[in-house]
């Protein structure tokens, strides 16, 4: 039975989490906005009993689940990307839902006042947000991150256990926001990060990924996704 994944056309943000889970497993999934347009989120959510607030949304049979780690959660465990003790199940989407906050922080460097205004329009306090994000919550974040690899008791080349998880396949897309808006700052502490840094290598080379990657179906990023390229607020 084919996905149906529901996400907004011409940027990778959110839905991208969940495209690199379907990429990694290898599983059929239709692109619905891609082959249909945009409106055919709405269209989901006025005909459905339990519509999300916005998207990514899933639909799998008759099950349809929104939110990026919600999803990630259930394809954790239908395409086999998170482990099946209870426990480290559990580990595995707090980790999640720890990267989601990352990338959410990282969004708010050029929208710290309002997401309805223009990021021309906020200019100045996205100054001052971008100088926080760059010299306290980036190493906080990575240090965290950096020590969970270091403490797995199955080795650091994954964050949960022996084997690559979900959790793995969005931490390499947020370093790959963090590498696309703030090169000089990660160039100046990529060092500091090797685990990290050495994980989003691992993913990148596995072969589902590095295909999609190649392919027409991975976006570039711009600056109207989560994370942008403002010289000014790279420091």
């Amino acid at each position: 039975m084919a996905y149906e994944l529901y996400y907004w056309t011409g940027i990778q943000g959110r839905g991208e989490y969940v495209r690199l889970a379907l990429e990694e497993a290898g599983a059929a999934y239709e692109d619905m906005a891609r082959v249909e347009g945009d409106g055919v989120i709405e269209a989901l959510a006025e005909k459905i009993a339990t519509p999300s607030f916005a998207p990514p949304v899933l639909r799998h049979g008759d099950v349809v689940v929104g939110q990026t780690s919600a999803i990630l959660f259930y394809l954790g465990g239908t395409l086999d990307l998170a482990p099946r003790d209870e426990r480290l199940k559990l580990w595995t989407h707090q980790i999640q839902l720890t990267i989601v906050d990352f990338a959410l922080e990282g969004h708010d460097v050029h929208h710290p006042v309002g997401m309805g205004k223009y990021y021309e329009e906020q200019k100045p306090e996205a100054r001052r947000r971008a100088a926080e994000f760059r010299d306290e919550r980036v190493p906080k974040f990575l240090k965290w991150f950096e020590m969970i690899l270091a403490r797995n008791p199955a080795g650091p080349e994954f964050l949960v256990g022996e084997r690559l998880s979900y959790a793995d396949l969005s931490l390499f897309q947020v370093m790959e926001g963090l590498h696309y808006a703030f090169p000089k700052l990660m160039g100046r502490i990529a060092g500091e990060f090797e685990r990290v840094e050495d994980l989003r290598e691992r993913v990148r080379a596995r072969p589902n990924v590095a295909a999609y990657l190649r392919s027409e179906r991975r976006l570039a990023p711009n600056e109207s996704d989560l994370f942008r390229h403002y010289p000014e607020l790279d420091g």
